[in-house]
């Protein structure tokens, strides 16, 4: 009896591969999240301090908790079933916990350390806890235990550096490098082995819809970036350039993402023998996606603000940085869809780079149209290879 009321919140053959509403619900968590990661990166850079590499790195560190946060609510939502109340529990109680950890972020490393540190554990701790219970003596259980452990020992350097300061940025990095271990590694235990994702029996087309998701949400908070910046502005000719200019770019990272890789992304997961090997790839893969996502939507904003005058150095990190990493871990993806990488990616993250000392003597805006005009060449060399084939069908080596 307890093992079939613990199945009972396994996904079974008339699961919905599609996403449920309270997951889009959830979703909506994280357009908010990711403005405060943005606002977070385009306060470091304004600051020009001699501290700005070590406020970016919090940042990052900060972004790395909320990614941990969602993407693992993606892997249960698709392992477990989304319709159980359990399970809409858990999803619900992490929404709560990401929104409380984005409220904190501005001063995460402040004065909010504590709420910060807090929020991000229930979910870590409590939610493997609860699955833990709640799947009874199901074999199941056993990664829900591993996961649950690796989260306690990793809660120590979370909680110790929250509560003294003068040790939070070494103990915050040494905790999420834990985690990340775990997650990398199976979250192995002496004498038992690991569990790693990779192994895990997942609901391929959910899990794929998920990924598409959450890029259309750091799409999103690009739109709201620059939308927000537009219209607290001066209204001027050159800003409205640069906010045209920003859209334009949006749409291509759209386009280039989407073009076949992305759109037979649930596909090649259905197809695959070993749809966890496929997912826990892309997983890390749409980790950089977003985050180079992030950095161009960070860009944006400090291009429609101050689109004339000379390029700081620090904004090619975003105006330029940004496009390019998106392109090398959309080369990636295609590798893992394909098995192959278009010149054309390659090409690109080179020519971004390039651009660098080239755009430092350029206004800022100007520097903008250069990535775009990249993008565009990017898109447009796709869409001239595809014409008049048939699309193709995917042919993960994973």
């Amino acid at each position: 009896m307890t093992d079939q009321r613990g199945a009972a919140l396994l996904r079974g053959g008339i699961s919905s591969p599609r996403a449920t509403f309270l997951e889009l619900f959830f979703d909506l968590v994280f357009v908010f999240a990711l403005t405060r990661v943005s606002q977070r990166l385009i306060d470091d850079v304004s600051a020009h301090g001699p501290d700005l590499l070590r406020e970016l790195a919090e940042t990052v560190l900060l972004f790395l908790a909320l990614w941990m946060v969602w993407s693992l609510t993606a892997w249960v939502t698709s392992r477990y079933e989304p319709e159980s109340s359990a399970i809409q529990f858990v999803v619900v109680a992490s929404m709560f916990a990401s929104l409380v950890m984005a409220v904190a972020m501005p001063r995460a490393f402040a004065e909010r350390a504590v709420t910060f540190a807090v929020a991000y554990l229930a979910v870590q701790v409590g939610r493997p806890l609860l699955l833990t219970l709640a799947l009874r003596r199901h074999p199941r259980r056993s990664v829900t235990a591993r996961i649950l452990l690796w989260s306690a020992v990793a809660a120590v350097p979370w909680l110790v550096g929250a509560l003294v300061p003068v040790t939070r940025p070494v103990l915050w990095t040494l905790a999420l490098a834990l985690d990340y271990a775990g997650l990398a590694l199976g979250w192995p235990l002496p004498g038992l082995g690991s569990a790693r994702a990779a192994g895990w029996a997942v609901m391929g087309e959910h899990l794929a819809e998920r990924y598409q998701q959450f890029f259309l949400i750091a799409l999103g908070e690009t739109i709201l970036v620059t939308g927000l910046t537009f219209s607290g502005g001066d209204f001027s000719s050159t800003q409205a350039a640069a906010f045209t200019v920003s859209f334009v770019t949006t749409a291509l990272l759209w386009r280039i993402y989407f073009h076949r890789a992305g759109h037979v992304l649930a596909e090649a997961l259905r197809a695959s023998e070993r749809p966890g090997l496929l997912g826990e790839s892309a997983s890390w893969t749409h980790l950089v996606i977003v985050a180079g996502v992030l950095l161009t939507g960070v860009g944006y904003e400090l291009v429609i603000a101050h689109p004339w005058g000379r390029t700081a150095p620090s904004w090619t990190i975003f105006v330029l940085g940004g496009p390019a990493l998106f392109l090398a871990a959309r080369a990636r993806f295609e590798y893992e869809i394909f098995g192959r990488v278009s010149r054309s990616r390659v090409a690109g993250v080179l020519l971004l780079v390039a651009l660098v000392p080239v755009g430092l003597r350029l206004p800022p805006t100007v520097v903008l149209v250069l990535a775009a005009v990249v993008l565009a060449a990017i898109a447009a060399g796709d869409g001239l290879r595809a014409r008049g084939r048939p699309l193709e069908q995917p042919a993960s080596p994973l």
